[in-house]
């Protein structure tokens, strides 16, 4: 699949089979996110790999909206240096961002999660208190009731989103 391909077509997804992930596939969709940049090259983002079922089971406590994620094959908890600066989010974000586009070129499923209660996820994963960790995306085989691959679902026109030299301004 192309990049522009796998971009439009990456839908966030909450439902997968029970298909173990091989690991050299998470492997490929880390090596993508790990080559995501970061302000000032800091380098500033680790992720840490869960698959554990008792593990993933206390991780749903780490977001208000978690109550899934139990069901993914792979879950993968984004930290990031609280001293990394104003930036450290946005880095956070591309990084999940090519593992998510990357996880689509490879057939994979994946969904961003907020977590709300850093300091559940800090206990259960053993992360230092000076690291972060607002986020995982899951991961895994979609499950084939989800709603076919194809241009995610509704999005503001192109002619409402963009604007050429001034606010206002159609493209």
């Amino acid at each position: 699949m192309d990049a522009l391909t796998a971009i439009m077509t990456k839908r966030d997804t909450r439902s997968y089979t029970d298909q173990a992930v091989p690991d050299e596939l998470v492997d490929r969709v880390l090596d993508a996110a790990r080559l995501a940049g970061s302000a000032k090259n800091v380098q500033p983002v680790r992720v840490v790999i869960v698959g554990d079922p008792e593990t993933k089971e206390a991780l749903k406590a780490g977001g208000d909206y978690a109550a899934w994620i139990d069901k993914a094959p792979v879950i993968v908890v984004f930290t990031v240096t609280a001293d990394a600066g104003p930036r450290r989010m946005f880095d956070i974000g591309r990084h999940a961002q090519n593992l998510m586009v990357a996880a689509n070129a490879l057939g994979l499923a994946s969904c961003p999660v907020t977590l709300h209660h850093e300091d559940v996820v800090r206990s259960i994963l053993g992360i230092p208190v000076e690291v972060e960790v607002p986020m995982l995306v899951s991961l895994g085989w979609p499950d084939s009731t989800e709603p076919p691959a194809g241009i995610a679902g509704p999005r503001v026109a192109l002619g409402a989103y963009a604007m050429r030299g001034r606010w206002g301004v159609a493209p």
